[in-house]
């Protein structure tokens, strides 16, 4: 064990003594979107659409094909990255709670060390945020109700064949962004460290719906349009809605999906989301393009990467809040100094391994406890000795809206493993992600020696039925003391939130779900 750790040890400091070459400390960018599929940016599914700026950074640096977020929704997710811990350790549990506003980050960590730091866009990791609706339909998902929370996934086409800056706000970051990089320029004798955060390409609010509303529209214009190949576009296979796992089909409900839908509505919902990631990438190009002209980014460790992914109407879906693989799965591009070109790197990552990562690439000691494992021995060229042995799963775990169970997942190997609650009332699922990609077969009664040696491992990682005790307990707690603050307006808000039009059906029973809910021990 500490001739491995000597060897890692001796191996980060060449690779920093390989970026360090002209005296300087590499600069940083990372781009996070938000709900891009990561499996766009390999083969087969990068044939769908043309991303030439992501192609790009394959070309230059590594792509990762197996990198998962640790919770396949906005706040946490991003808490994770942020923080480099597991969402159960920060008790990030939705997307209103996540980090206290004065948590360190690894961007805090860097300007400590000298970078000057810059972040734009969307951050999303602190408490607080999100609508009213999305935290009382988290803190709720325990009633015995069955409402839709979303609006029916739409498409709406804008303008014309010119029409390029759709998600304006985000085109406005990347070009402060842009200019920031030109500033730098200027002035390069202290490294810098800069993240992006964009929107998309995240479904639109569906306006229609009133101010309350998702975001359930898939917007594009037919410029991105015509980067879409429209024949490779696949319409996803679903299961009869009497074979889905229970809380799949809670999930299917309550977003909005479990009508009919025609084959060409759901290529067409398909086919505007990818031109939204084509969009995104235009946007990632622009900030690269920058460093390039530059000369800044022959000396930038570049990251791009995505707080989830988008099920775009796979396992009768969309939105992200699922372990399946278009919800779960992320893209991780790395480009830099020192670093392998043309790279796919095999290997189970997540999105907590960034933490350790960019310490790792700015030469700042790790302090503390992380969840994550610096992917730099994975990705140097200064490859000579052995690496320290990294896990070999992930692990990503879910507690909000739209999923009526704490949910967790386990990868290793040619395995997920999912388990929700106490892991007793809620059935598990098991799939051979090798053979079953579309995830339609679970497994878990068939190959009972695996659920039970996952399981085992799943259990050595995260005391899943105690954090979902915990979860249960909070949402309760702050339920009642939300509901007690609106004191006699009760009524008349939680009846005109985004599940108004069910609610409305029959709005004095669903009351009393609730008071039975809020009336039961744990």
């Amino acid at each position: 064990m500490k001739i491995q750790i000597c060897a890692l040890i001796f191996l980060c400091q060449t690779y920093a003594e390989s970026l360090y070459r002209n005296g300087t400390k590499p600069n940083i960018m990372m781009v996070m979107s938000d709900a891009f599929d990561g499996r766009l940016t390999f083969d087969p599914g990068s044939k769908v659409v043309q991303l030439p700026y992501v192609n790009y950074l394959r070309e230059l640096g590594s792509t990762f094909l197996s990198a998962y977020t640790n919770s396949p929704i906005c706040c946490p997710s991003r808490a994770a990255m942020w923080s480099g811990q597991f969402v159960h350790l920060t008790q990030s549990w939705n997307n209103y709670k996540c980090l206290d506003a004065n948590a360190t980050t690894w961007m805090d960590l860097l300007e400590a060390n000298g970078y000057l730091t810059k972040s734009m866009g969307k951050l999303d990791y602190t408490s607080g945020s999100h609508s009213v609706s999305n935290r009382v339909e988290a803190w709720t998902r325990d009633v015995q109700f069955l409402l839709r929370q979303e609006g029916r996934p739409v498409t709406q086409l804008v303008g014309n064949m010119s029409t390029v800056r759709i998600m304006r706000k985000d085109w406005e970051n990347t070009d402060k962004a842009t200019q920031w990089i030109h500033q730098r320029a200027a002035s390069p004798h202290q490294p810098f460290a800069l993240y992006l955060g964009l929107n998309l390409p995240h479904p639109y609010e569906t306006e229609s719906l009133g101010p309350n509303a998702g975001g359930s529209t898939f917007l594009t214009s037919p410029y991105w349009l015509t980067k879409v190949s429209t024949e490779l576009i696949s319409v996803p296979k679903w299961l009869p809605t009497s074979a889905m796992h229970p809380v799949d089909y809670y999930s299917t409900s309550t977003k909005n999906c479990s009508g009919d839908f025609t084959e060409e509505e759901i290529k067409r919902i398909r086919g505007y989301y990818y031109a939204m990631c084509a969009e995104a990438d235009a946007m990632l190009g622009q900030v690269v393009s920058a460093l390039r002209e530059t000369g800044l980014l022959d000396n930038t460790v570049v990251i791009f990467t995505a707080d989830h992914g988008e099920l775009a109407m796979e396992h009768r879906q969309f939105y992200k809040m699922s372990m399946f693989e278009g919800s779960s799965h992320v893209p991780l591009l790395v480009t830099g100094p020192g670093l392998m070109s043309g790279l796919q790197v095999n290997e189970l990552v997540s999105l907590v391994d960034l933490y350790p990562t960019v310490l790792d690439i700015a030469g700042i000691s790790v302090k503390g406890i992380l969840s994550g494992h610096t992917l730099i021995p994975l990705l140097s060229k200064a490859r000579t000795f052995s690496r320290k042995r990294r896990p070999d799963w992930v692990l990503s775990e879910y507690h909000g809206c739209n999923v009526n169970a704490s949910t967790y997942m386990l990868r290793s190997g040619r395995w997920k493993y999912i388990a929700y609650a106490d892991g007793l009332s809620v059935p598990p699922q098991l799939f051979d992600i090798t053979r079953d990609k579309e995830e339609l077969h679970n497994v878990a009664l068939i190959r009972p020696d695996v659920e039970a040696q996952l399981d085992k491992l799943l259990r050595s990682i995260v005391d899943y039925p105690k954090v979902s005790a915990a979860v249960h307990l909070y949402n309760k707690k702050s339920f009642g003391a939300w509901q007690y603050s609106l004191g006699r307006n009760y009524s008349q808000v939680i009846g005109n939130l985004r599940w108004h039009v069910d609610w409305q059906k029959d709005a004095l029973a669903n009351e009393r779900a609730i008071d039975n809910w809020l009336a039961d021990s744990l």
